[in-house]
């Protein structure tokens, strides 16, 4: 998902960098371009619409017409709406005082679960911390797998039990 989400807002970006000026319908252009990448990344309407609204007026503001180059300009406000929307800072992981300290990740399908634990699990074993991946999609072909080969890949411990073979939809996890 954020991958093609990369890609939308790039390609829209593309087309901005060759201007020396922009003008009010560039910038509709480019807020309508965003729009519907966010949209099609599943991002809520009411959400898109505050977005836009701020890139927007940021963008047409004084800001970017004394901007020597405009369009870097609107993508640094781009970046800047996006870091906000997202939580404005990095928070910092916080263990358990009695291990193992257990980080569920949830969403939709093929929204980055899988790779996304597989980095957190290298970063951690990085930082000294021993990370397990459970695979506990149990229904999903090959999700067992392909966590296995993630894990894998990332140097991380993996446990995982053949797909239909009982135990729980936690992968045996509590036992």
């Amino acid at each position: 998902m954020f991958d093609t989400l990369s890609d939308r807002l790039a390609a829209t970006f593309k087309n901005l960098r060759g201007k020396g000026r922009l003008s009010e319908a560039d910038i509709d252009a480019t807020s309508r371009e965003i729009r519907i990448a966010l949209l099609e990344a599943d991002v809520a309407l009411p959400v898109v619409r505050s977005f836009i609204k701020s890139v927007k007026e940021r963008s047409l503001g004084a800001e970017v017409s004394q901007a020597l180059n405009p369009a870097q300009q609107v993508i640094k406000i781009v970046n800047e709406e996006l870091i906000g929307i997202l939580g404005g800072e990095a928070r910092r992981l916080r263990f358990a005082k009695q291990p193992p300290t257990v980080i569920m990740l949830a969403g939709l399908q093929g929204a980055g679960k899988t790779t996304l634990a597989g980095k957190l699990g290298r970063w951690l074993k990085a930082q000294g911390h021993a990370p397990l991946l459970v695979a506990c999609d149990l229904q999903r072909p090959n999700a067992v797998n392909q966590l296995s080969v993630v894990a894998e890949r990332a140097g991380v411990a993996v446990f995982a039990r053949a797909p239909g073979s009982g135990g729980g939809g936690a992968g045996g996890v509590g036992r």
